[in-house]
């Protein structure tokens, strides 16, 4: 069964808009996990402006299900990571600037860079997966580089699947059945949510993880967030019926 990975980081946003610690981070964490949630992921990005790499080091005392950090590998970073050894780290190749993350690795291009950095963090012990969009041989050079795992990069899905849902999600379906031929794993995560979650995972059912933060932590401002998580978690669970 797919794993749900719950992205903490609009909630530091939140807390950060007025100092203080309003709301704990570490308590929504705690409270998420309790509610069902496999995982708890978090992206710092290097000015800090919703997680905060102080949250990092004491989300690792506090996190009981999987600890996943995303970001780019500048050496800030990969220290974190050493000093962290979360379960999993998913490398993105995000700008300092962006708002969030809008585009997957050229692993191609940037061979030596991800080969080195791969390396280093293969010797903590952590899950390395490398955030992808679906083009092929980008995918078999993320195996040739030693990643464990890729997370599709599920914006355009998300942006096309009210217009036409078989055809958003067909070359998400290619990528991952290439993926698998070559013994990667599959996570996926960006813009899934409540409408469109369900379809993607029943079409790729071999996904083993996914990790969505602004779409359920929006919803949990009407629904509530353990009942969000729930809503969340039973999308997850419907296809475990149907293969």
């Amino acid at each position: 069964m797919t794993r749900l990975s719950v992205n903490i980081n609009k909630i530091a946003t939140l807390r950060n808009a007025r100092g203080g610690n309003t709301p704990d981070l570490l308590k929504a964490a705690r409270r998420i996990e309790e509610y069902g949630a496999e995982g708890i992921t978090v992206h710092p990005r290097p000015d800090e402006r919703h997680i905060r790499y102080s949250d990092v080091m004491a989300l690792k005392n506090v996190v009981q299900t999987e600890l996943n950090v995303e970001g780019f590998p500048n050496p800030k970073f990969i220290k974190l990571i050493q000093e962290v050894c979360p379960d999993q780290v998913t490398l993105v190749p995000d700008s300092p600037e962006v708002l969030t993350s809008n585009a997957g690795w050229d692993t191609e291009k940037n061979e030596n860079f991800l080969f080195d950095v791969i390396s280093t963090l293969k010797k903590i012990g952590c899950r390395i997966s490398l955030f992808m969009e679906n083009n092929h041989e980008h995918i078999r050079k993320a195996k040739e580089l030693g990643a464990d795992r890729i997370e599709l990069y599920t914006e355009s899905y998300a942006s096309a699947f009210s217009e036409n849902k078989e055809m958003a999600v067909l070359p998400f379906k290619e990528a991952a059945r290439f993926a698998l031929s070559i013994d990667l794993e599959l996570n996926a995560g960006h813009d899934l949510n409540l409408d469109n979650l369900h379809y993607f995972i029943s079409e790729i059912p071999e996904i083993n993880e996914v990790s969505i933060g602004h779409a359920l932590i929006s919803d949990a401002l009407y629904f509530g967030l353990e009942n969000t998580v729930n809503m969340y978690k039973k999308e997850l669970q419907i296809h475990e019926t149907q293969f």
